[in-house]
């Protein structure tokens, strides 16, 4: 069987030669997992729109598989009804297909509702015996027995951070604005791989860096304290998604930091507290921001702050507070986006009985634009505002007056080579992954987060386990139900 699996290009990467860097950070890991449930005799295509050209006029394959996003869905809708009048089966899923299957019904043969785990090897079998449904429904949640990621699929120089890995899926929270709700409905909206599987699946990837690319690694204490277990000894340097709960629980960054965890993607959301009732983000409800860039910080462990704007309690004045708090704290990186209400969220449904959604033009649903009605302020201020913060975030006098803030010159230093390579150098990544030379730069990278470890944490009690084998002894189980109450990051990352 000839199977084509397509990851389509995001609203501003229609081109490999047009788009921004940040669509070349990390691989198509969804479609790579499918692929791992296809026989070594099937001959397959994992094609990513953003990094390469996709000529559909000379692919004649039995199969094509369309990841979608919001952002995708006009580009995917196109590309299935591309393959649909050349005879080929097209099957579609993804958050935005979830969302409206309906509607993606109407250029699929196929379309998959919720996580793939649990339907696709059904729809697979179906398929070879001439039988596929036109649709499937998740309902069973468990990655055990999931086999390994097809890396070999995936073009490693093509880019930045090609050593990205998930463990997990969704999130044990319900955040109002966050798509998780829709994707994960009727079924259990967390769970994890087994401690083994994932630490099998880490020894399998070259290098020191990872980056692990789950809504929230820590949704599972035990999980995550086990699987940091099994880190230890591997000389990893790691990236990760977080809530500051997470950050403020007793020992458990401290333990990330000691086994590589160098930077953290942290959801504050918003610097006004009256906006996180009615975006159900109670996890951030009374706890001290400051104090959790402090003990990320004190760990070793860089802030990427994630910041939405638009939510019903901000007025024009929130942008440059938002940037002002963020410099004075030292925060390494920020994540700006205008909050967004993506279909079948609460947020979505909250604002379409209030008549304040704007249009369903999905391209424009990027959290770039303002596609509702705001409170606050108007269209024209959010936008502007939201431009405005990324432009005095990054400034280089900004950079140097973040980097000021660290007690000794090293830390200063390190602070302005990672700012500055993650905004300031773009069109030399952007020139490095076209002449797929990336991969000469990671160690570069390696070096930069190697230097933020272990500054003023405390050293590792000396009876911790040290880890011997990819398979980490007595590692826990797949958990039935998530161990503590933690939450979700903004949503999507940009451009989810």
């Amino acid at each position: 069987m000839r199977v084509t699996m397509i990851l389509p290009a995001l609203t501003e990467a229609t081109s490999p030669f047009l788009r921004p860097v940040k669509y070349a950070l990390f691989p198509p890991l969804g479609l790579a997992t499918l692929a791992g449930y296809l026989r070594a005799d099937d001959e397959v295509r994992l094609l990513d729109e953003h990094v390469q050209r996709l000529d559909v006029d000379r692919d004649r394959p039995d199969l094509v598989v369309i990841q979608t996003y919001v952002t995708s869905a006009r580009r995917a809708y196109q590309l299935a009804d591309a393959y649909r009048e050349r005879g080929t089966h097209v099957a579609m899923g993804g958050l935005h297909v979830t969302s409206l299957p309906d509607k993606a019904a109407a250029h699929a043969d196929t379309v998959f509702v919720g996580p793939g785990e649990d339907t696709w090897p059904v729809f697979l079998a179906d398929f070879r015996r001439g039988r596929p449904q036109p649709r499937y429904v998740s309902t069973t949640r468990s990655l055990h027995g999931m086999p390994p990621v097809r890396r070999d699929l995936i073009q490693r120089q093509r880019y930045l951070v090609p050593n990205s890995i998930v463990v997990s899926r969704g999130c044990p929270h319900h955040c109002d604005f966050c798509y998780k709700d829709a994707f994960f409905a009727g079924g259990r909206s967390f769970y994890t791989q087994r401690v083994d599987a994932a630490l099998a699946e880490i020894v399998r990837l070259p290098g020191r860096h990872l980056y692990f690319l789950d809504d929230h690694l820590f949704g599972d204490r035990r999980f995550a304290r086990e699987l940091m277990a099994g880190l230890r000894g591997m000389g990893r340097l790691w990236q990760a998604a977080a809530t500051v709960d997470t950050v403020l629980t007793p020992g458990l960054v401290e333990q990330a930091a000691r086994v590589g965890l160098r930077s953290l993607f942290v959801g504050f959301e918003t610097v006004n507290a009256t906006n996180l009732p009615g975006q159900r983000k109670r996890q951030n409800i009374g706890t001290s921001y400051e104090e959790v860039v402090s003990r990320a910080h004190d760990a070793g462990v860089m802030i990427n702050a994630s910041f939405v704007f638009g939510m019903d309690d901000d007025g024009p004045d929130v942008f440059d507070r938002t940037v002002e708090w963020a410099l004075a704290q030292g925060v390494e990186t920020a994540t700006f986006h205008i909050l967004t209400p993506y279909p079948g969220t609460g947020l979505h449904r909250r604002m379409t009985a209030q008549g304040r959604i704007l249009h369903s033009d999905w391209d424009r649903y990027d959290t770039r634009h303002a596609v509702f009605t705001p409170r606050g302020m108007t269209r024209d201020q959010l936008e502007d505002g939201y431009h405005r913060a990324y432009r005095d975030f990054y400034r280089w006098s900004a950079i140097w007056r973040a980097a000021a803030t660290k007690p000794v010159l090293a830390e200063r230093l390190r602070h302005l080579a990672f700012t500055g390579a993650w905004k300031k150098l773009d069109p030399a990544w952007d020139l490095l992954i076209r002449t797929r030379r990336v991969l000469a730069a990671l160690p570069l990278l390696e070096a930069t987060l190697d230097g933020f470890g272990g500054r003023r944490q405390a050293p590792e009690p000396p009876d911790a386990p040290a880890h011997r084998s990819p398979v980490a002894p007595g590692a826990a189980t797949e958990c039935a139900d998530p161990c503590e109450p933690t939450c979700s990051p903004a949503g999507p990352r940009p451009g989810t």
